[in-house]
């Protein structure tokens, strides 16, 4: 296994979903604004003060943070294990890939909206600037594989989808049942590797 140049950190996703504004204001009210408590890894994305429950055909999740700012339409993303509570076989895709995905019922403290489509299993993916991308020899859409040097568990995630954009920061996303097998956590340091 050979190394590129250059660590990233780690940012393990717990499950969340973004919401267009039309369903913000079905679910807490026609003036509704989301309310930023903490600033994420990623430039101008930001975990919210609202949750709603996401309900599913055999289970639901309480209390489900959203993530700001609004898009333009609405997405849940979940782990496997997740997706197992829930009754449902969400795929494998990229942010913002949701059609033909299943849906799911949100509850929030002012009204409901049923999904016809919107929840999926994020893909683990890097985001990275122009920049990073050359100096790390990849670009943008390509599969890596990345290796986690972790205490317990050292291990080689394939697969990982390549994301640049100037708008994005240096950072590796997976989520939750990816991390805890390998027991990676946020801020953790990873590489990309070539297999030999």
């Amino acid at each position: 296994m050979k190394s590129r140049e250059g660590k990233i950190m780690a940012g393990v996703s717990a499950r969340h979903l973004h919401v267009s504004e039309n369903d913000l204001k079905i679910l807490f009210g026609e003036d509704a604004r989301l309310t930023p408590v903490k600033d994420l890894g990623q430039p101008g994305q930001y975990a919210c003060a609202e949750k709603v429950s996401v309900v599913g055909p055999k289970g639901s999740f309480e209390g489900v943070r959203i993530l700001g700012p609004t898009r333009k339409s609405t997405q849940v993303e979940v782990s496997r294990t997740d997706a197992f509570k829930l009754g449902i076989n969400p795929p494998v895709r990229d942010s913002g890939d949701v059609a033909g995905s299943p849906g799911a019922k949100l509850v929030g403290p002012k009204g409901e909206v049923d999904l016809s489509q919107g929840v999926i299993i994020a893909k683990r993916h890097i985001h990275m600037t122009t920049e990073d991308a050359g100096k790390l020899g990849v670009k943008d859409k390509q599969l890596v594989s990345v290796f986690c040097d972790t205490q317990d568990r050292k291990a080689v995630l394939m697969d990982v989808l390549v994301r640049v954009s100037d708008s994005y920061a240096l950072e590796f996303h997976v989520d939750t049942d990816e991390a805890n097998a390998v027991n990676l956590k946020t801020g953790d340091m990873v590489q990309i590797v070539e297999e030999c």
